[in-house]
């Protein structure tokens, strides 16, 4: 199906623009400090799922491996009791920028106030890290309160573009090929 996309590029360039969330009771952001590509590729297609999320879902084990061997890249898992909840990948760049790589929730975890928290640890993290820009981009595809979560946190938006494109009739959901 042709579909048409709006993609939003975010950036926050102080530390002082944060607006934080506090997390809720029980949950937590860890960093999975071990490559692991069967961690990644799971929350991948958890979260990216229901939002066509379909550029990674080739990649075989050889390639999510090297991908996550990159000392520029961080992986952070956020959980609830234990479960995961989300995550995001931090990437380090050129000219002390971070892009948010990938970020996101896992349907059950939708709606129950944890973007925020995970997204105000990722942006704590990428100005840890050394950052003096962080960036990222979300479309209209993603999440319904992604865009609006970034904003809320103080991101702002330096460019948008539009694009049709081509998309399956369905999103490909959690378990592709299933």
């Amino acid at each position: 199906m042709l579909t048409q996309n709006t993609t939003y590029y975010l950036e926050m360039c102080d530390p002082t623009a944060l607006r934080p969330v506090a997390a809720p009771a029980g949950f937590r952001v860890v960093r999975a400090e071990l490559p692991c590509p069967e961690l990644n590729r799971f929350l991948y297609t958890a979260v990216g799922g229901n939002w066509y999320w379909l550029d990674r879902l080739g990649w075989n084990y050889a390639r999510w491996q090297a991908y996550l061997e990159r000392p520029e890249l961080e992986t952070w898992v956020g959980y609830v009791a234990g479960t995961p909840a989300g995550y995001v990948e931090l990437e380090w760049q050129a000219r002390a920028m971070v892009e948010i790589a990938y970020f996101g929730l896992l349907p059950a975890f939708i709606g129950r106030r944890l973007g925020g928290a995970l997204l105000t640890a990722a942006l704590e993290r990428a100005w840890a890290m050394g950052a003096e820009r962080i960036w990222v981009h979300t479309c209209s595809l993603d999440g319904p309160a992604a865009l609006a979560n970034y904003q809320a946190r103080g991101m702002r938006i330096f460019k948008t573009e539009a694009a049709s494109i081509e998309l399956p009739d369905q999103p490909p959901g959690p378990w592709p090929g299933a």
